[in-house]
């Protein structure tokens, strides 16, 4: 069997020919290294979203209760526990003018709608037969009996037939409906977004201050001054969170501040751990023998070199502790050793809604998804930057 050789005219080779500047030309525009991380958070769709998320989140719970009809300290026991899905019927008085209402399911009681689901006004029962268990209301010649003599009520008209609901209504007035002291849900869940994000930005603020320079202090000087500091860290973290904050309520009573105090200082442990560890990895390289050679101090050399390397494990723990410092106040307001009543925060809007869930589950559905997504978006936000701060996931 003979190698078969291909021969290749002369005429199809021919020399490159570069134009002035071309031998340099890369195909890839050249970036910075927050150029790159910016590009690459800005194309993974997950971190992208919990951001808007975040920030949209952030705009409603401040921006938010300065634009709604509604205030905070408004409430009227006759309008507690709507829902903010109405199913509304329709009666014609005779007179040409049809009436649009829907049933409080809680207290039998009719309110009267616009055909598109916007609250009126209560109605008032024309009688109540308590012995047959039902409420009669008049509509010019027409009669409407809400039958409470069985569960779930019933709205009958003067035949006895049940009423045909003239639609399912999202309600205009009250957008997440009303608690049992009719107070607006939305508004009170606006408010409580204020509390569960402000205690959770304050400890993490603290987290970045006390870990960073704890951490980094423990791991730029190592030896005894590093197994001080990391014994006392171990003190710190083996005190459950639960207890301690309880302690703090005994110094500092119930309440606001104290969750924060509680939160804050000890809240940034894992931060000065993650700190120090780097720090141990980075302290050996040459560029920081090279800045101690030249005579930098050391704080120089932790603010100007060490800690600026560290931005990125630091980033990414931040955008993870929040979410936690959220769940912990939100269950800590939960148990009535945060935030207490009147003030909102999610935690103290759930706890008041376990006490109703059968009757009324939108009153925990809207805090609880709320607790829910945020954490669900920082930890996007997280996932992301993670990712977006690795030099070695670059393509």
């Amino acid at each position: 069997m003979s190698d078969a050789k291909t021969s290749i005219p002369s005429k199809n080779w021919a020399p490159a020919r570069l134009g002035k500047g071309e031998a340099e030309y890369i195909a890839a525009p050249s970036l910075t290294y927050w150029q790159d991380v910016r590009q690459r958070l800005w194309q993974n769709k997950p971190a992208m979203l919990g951001l808007t998320f975040i920030l949209f989140l952030i705009g409603a719970a401040f921006l938010g209760p300065l634009i709604t009809p509604h205030t905070y300290y408004d409430q009227d026991l006759k309008l507690s526990n709507i829902a903010p899905i109405l199913e509304v019927y329709e009666v014609d008085d005779g007179q040409g003018a049809p009436t649009y209402f829907f049933m409080n399911s809680g207290n039998f009681k009719l309110y009267e709608t616009n055909e598109h689901g916007a609250l009126k006004s209560i109605l008032r029962a024309k009688k109540k037969d308590l012995i047959k268990k039902r409420h009669i209301y008049e509509f010019g010649d027409q009669q409407v009996f809400v039958d409470f003599s069985q569960l779930p009520a019933r709205l009958l008209d003067a035949e006895e037939n049940q009423l045909a609901v003239y639609g399912t209504k999202w309600n205009q007035t009250y957008w997440f409906g009303t608690d049992s002291l009719g107070r607006d849900v939305l508004v009170r869940q606006l408010y409580g977004a204020r509390i569960s994000l402000t205690v959770a930005f304050i400890a993490t603020l603290v987290n970045f201050f006390i870990g960073i320079f704890y951490g980094g202090i423990s791991g730029y000087f190592g030896g005894n001054v590093d197994n001080v500091m990391m014994r006392i860290v171990e003190v710190i973290a083996t005190i459950p969170l639960t207890l301690y904050v309880i302690l703090m309520m005994v110094v500092l009573q119930s309440g606001f501040i104290s969750i924060i105090v509680a939160i804050g200082t000890v809240f940034w442990v894992d931060m000065a751990r993650i700190v120090r560890g780097q720090m141990l990895t980075l302290k050996n390289q040459d560029y920081v023998d090279a800045a101690r050679t030249m005579g930098a101090g050391t704080w120089r050399i932790l603010t100007r070199h060490l800690l600026p390397n560290t931005i990125g494990p630091i980033l990414v723990t931040l955008t993870l502790l929040i979410p936690s410092a959220i769940f912990i106040e939100s269950f800590m307001s939960f148990i009535g050793l945060g935030a207490s009543v009147p003030m909102a925060s999610w935690g103290t809007l759930t706890s008041e809604a376990v006490e109703t869930l059968r009757a009324y589950p939108y009153q925990l559905f809207f805090p609880a998804a709320a607790i829910s997504l945020t954490m669900f978006a920082f930890n996007f936000l997280g996932d992301g930057l993670r990712d977006a701060l690795d030099p070695r996931l670059r393509t």
